[in-house]
């Protein structure tokens, strides 16, 4: 099975991913990973990316794509694999197409987790870290920072999934409830795949 999990922050994806990419028995693939492996695996790619994240600009895309090219060429993937966190535009999800093709495959489902904006606000804002033994919340999980984050995703994403459904791939789960009733969602409907 060949997936790729969508969702805005604070919808649940990571823990998703986890655990369906588990029940599923394929790698779950997320590009901070990939990223991460690459820049400490000092690959050429990796090489490439960190001069960008130094200087604090985002990673081209035909960097990012061949990065996740390379992944997914991996024996682990042979079998499938559930992405997390790619593609966030049309051009890396036909770049991830072609790259699919290229590999003699394709996805077999988009799972988009849903959540209202107002309780991805409460989740998001709600986040607290230790800090000097103190418990602090993230500047980027400011209520403000938070609706910000939420609208440009908004914008990125709304074509992606407008996309994938012209493609006849998209299925949305509700991702409100607790995490078991959100994987029994997900693994219903990959198995309607």
């Amino acid at each position: 099975m060949r997936v790729v999990l969508l969702g805005p922050p604070g919808a649940g994806k990571g823990t998703q991913a986890q655990i369906i990419a588990g029940k599923l028995g394929v790698p779950a693939i997320s590009t901070g990973d990939i990223f991460r492996a690459n820049v400490s695996g000092r690959t050429e790619l990796g090489q490439q990316a960190k001069t960008y994240m130094d200087a604090g600009d985002l990673v081209p895309d035909e960097i990012t794509v061949a990065m996740v090219r390379d992944r997914l060429a991996e024996p682990d993937a042979e079998v499938g694999f559930l992405l997390d966190g790619f593609p966030r535009t049309i051009a890396q999800a036909e770049q991830l197409r072609e790259s699919l093709a290229e590999l003699g495959t394709g996805l077999d489902r988009v799972l988009e987790l849903v959540v209202e904006e107002e309780e991805l606000v409460r989740r998001l804002s709600g986040r607290r870290m230790l800090v000097d033994g103190k418990m602090v919340q993230r500047e980027d999980d400011k209520p403000e920072t938070v609706r910000h984050r939420l609208e440009v995703h908004r914008e990125q994403t709304a074509p992606l999934s407008d996309f994938y459904e012209a493609e006849g791939l998209l299925v949305t789960i509700g991702a409100v409830g607790s995490v078991e009733e959100v994987t029994a969602r997900a693994m219903a409907a990959l198995g309607r795949a």
